[in-house]
């Protein structure tokens, strides 16, 4: 496969970025979408360029770490698939594709590719914990959790942090993200003591990070890698009134 690729190049968190154009020639069609970003640095190392900086890691899908808008969706234009899970058959020869960083505010462009994500890591350090005493690795069966309870705190726990959810939203919100973390915890029984301190503090710490709110316009739940639901959200918004009801007459 023969293709164009244009690519936001940027040195610094503080520089100007740019769009770039650079050929990627004979590229075989089992390749993923990293390995094909792989070849096309290999050939500008070995010409004396600067290669195009991007975030990677488990390149299975479950680190997050490939965050790419690809053609204007996070991603790529494959449905529940990360990008580094994205294959070149899903794209023809001749095509050009344009790659870029996620856009958010809260997710500041560090190199070409690459953005801070931190602002999530934040969020989770604000409730994303238990505080009940755990000791030895109990038995499976020691605490029993209802199965659509258990089945629900396992379909949000499948997120991967990736923020293709704050990159889609035209207000950045980060709004699935939290739900998620939220519901894999409020869900089961070992994370109902901190339930409403929980959802305040991850909700005001999203707040202060400067995400946006969410419009229920549903491009988080779309472009979401997972296949996370948007019911998350209605559930978090049900927890968060109800906290914020029970801290006001406390």
């Amino acid at each position: 496969m023969n293709l164009t690729l244009k690519v936001w190049r940027q040195e610094t968190r503080d520089s100007k970025g740019r769009i770039e154009v650079f050929p990627a020639k004979d590229i075989p069609s089992e390749a993923s979408f990293l390995e094909m970003l792989d070849i096309v640095n290999e050939r500008i190392i070995a010409e004396g360029g600067a290669p195009i900086h991007f975030d990677h890691d488990c390149r299975e899908g479950i680190c997050g770490m490939c965050s790419l808008t690809i053609n204007g969706i996070p991603h790529g234009p494959e449905s529940a698939t990360t990008a580094c899970q994205l294959h070149m058959r899903h794209f023809r020869d001749g095509d050009t594709i344009w790659i870029e960083p996620f856009r958010a505010r809260a997710f500041p462009v560090l190199r070409d590719l690459v953005v801070d994500r931190t602002a999530f890591d934040r969020i989770i350090e604000a409730g994303g914990f238990i505080s009940v005493r755990t000791g030895a690795a109990p038995d499976a069966n020691t605490t029993p959790v209802p199965k659509e309870e258990a089945d629900r705190a396992f379909d949000s726990a499948t997120c991967i942090g990736c923020g293709a959810c704050v990159a889609a939203c035209k207000n950045s919100s980060a709004m699935l993200f939290v739900s998620a973390k939220v519901s894999h915890l409020n869900n089961l029984p070992q994370g109902r003591p901190e339930k409403n301190r929980r959802a305040l503090r991850m909700v005001q710490a999203m707040d202060e990070e400067g995400f946006g709110n969410c419009s229920n316009l549903y491009e988080c739940e779309a472009v979401c890698p997972k296949s996370i639901p948007a019911d998350n959200i209605a559930r978090l918004n049900r927890d968060y009134a109800l906290a914020a009801a029970r801290n006001a007459l406390t």
